[in-house]
């Protein structure tokens, strides 16, 4: 592709120096799990999302399954609440918690969780909400974290696509104890393979959560007893070299995301078949989606002129087979679902040159001049 959707070389390039020297050190310690850089990043990471405590693990999946544990919520009479609109693993993390996953519809205007629905559809057996920060732009945390209290419900933030993004000036840790990210690589902070991390302002639950992520042992102890229910999930050391150079680079990354979503925002305000998601105040744009009339005969036309693009996501979780005990039919989330039919996100990286960005968004807009859709 001449416009990929999204390119991960010019951040490698430009930080080069710095995580090949902690790649380094890393062979020359030949310690390559629970080691110096991951310990140093958690410390970084913590500083950079405002949050007191920050705990490194294998993935984001892997994240939200750790705050459940945690919270105790691992039986299957306990069901947990989120949005179908997100990728499969929110749902993944909470069955592999051992919870029941279940789904309320999204704000049409966001496409992020919708509160009145989500209080709409709690029961008896609902004990933790999940709000997806999806595409970057964070929920509203006032109305959810009001409703969970109201319920006495946990609630629990994943915000793995919204690195660096608060709510109302406040970081994401002010709103609920735990904050779940990923890194994987395609992420506006991510390593170049599998990663995640909990970032949380209470110290007892940092330490619980570095002893669950390590088979329950508590960190520092030499006597290799698991002391807690755990899982096998550390953010590995090499990982942890390449978040370390990427860290210091996000906010101006984010900034640069902030001016293409701008541009596309300009160009397409007024593009006829096309419907731009709001943003929310705080946010920090991960991807650029729209709504489009032909969604599919769009992407051709996109790609036929060199243009990459993406679907994030094509199915509402409650249509996945894996799901299907979630209670829900086709027609049952209504706004999700025709959303699903008519996503699409246009290229959006951190070094994704302005032109580019100008020439992708004037090629909607001569699809939908061509009358084809």
């Amino acid at each position: 592709m001449r416009i990929p959707a999204v390119d991960l070389r010019p951040a490698l390039e430009e930080t080069r120096a710095c995580w090949q020297a902690r790649v380094g050190e890393v062979f020359g310690r030949m310690h390559f799990i629970l080691g110096e850089e991951g310990v140093a990043f958690e410390a970084e990471f913590a500083r950079e999302m405002g949050a007191k405590h920050a705990v490194g693990c294998g993935n984001g999946t892997a994240a939200i399954e750790l705050c459940l544990r945690d919270a105790g919520i691992t039986s299957a009479k306990q069901e947990v609440l989120t949005t179908p609109l997100t990728a499969p693993f929110t749902g993944v993390g909470i069955a592999a918690a051992g919870a029941r996953p279940r789904f309320a519809d999204v704000d049409p205007r966001t496409l992020l969780l919708d509160p009145g629905d989500a209080g709409n559809r709690l029961t008896r057996r609902t004990a933790a909400l999940v709000a997806v920060h999806l595409y970057g732009m964070p929920c509203a945390m006032e109305r959810l974290r009001a409703l969970c209290r109201d319920r006495s419900l946990v609630l629990i933030q994943d915000a793995a696509q919204a690195h660096g993004a608060t709510y109302r000036g406040r970081p994401l840790t002010a709103w609920s104890r735990y904050v779940t990210y990923s890194f994987y690589p395609t992420k506006n902070l991510g390593c170049l393979g599998d990663g995640g991390a909990i970032a949380t302002g209470s110290r007892p639950a940092a330490a619980r959560l570095r002893a669950r992520r390590d088979g329950g042992r508590v960190p520092g102890s030499a006597d290799m007893v698991s002391r807690l229910e755990g899982i096998n999930s550390r953010l590995d050391e090499l990982q942890a070299c390449f978040l370390r150079a990427f860290l210091p680079r996000l906010a101006g990354w984010n900034a640069h995301r902030a001016r293409v979503a701008a541009l596309y925002r300009e160009a397409l305000a007024d593009c006829a078949g096309v419907e731009l998601p709001q943003a929310v105040e705080g946010g920090v744009q991960h991807l650029f989606p729209v709504l489009a009339d032909g969604r599919d005969r769009l992407r051709a036309f996109l790609r036929d002129r060199g243009i990459g693009s993406g679907v994030h996501y094509p199915v509402p979780l409650h249509l996945h087979p894996a799901f299907r005990d979630c209670g829900l039919k086709r027609g049952d989330l209504p706004v999700a679902e025709r959303a699903c039919r008519r996503l699409v996100s246009l290229p959006l990286w951190s070094h994704l040159p302005l032109e580019q960005a100008a020439e992708a968004a004037e090629a909607v807009r001569a699809f939908y001049r061509s009358g084809i859709r």
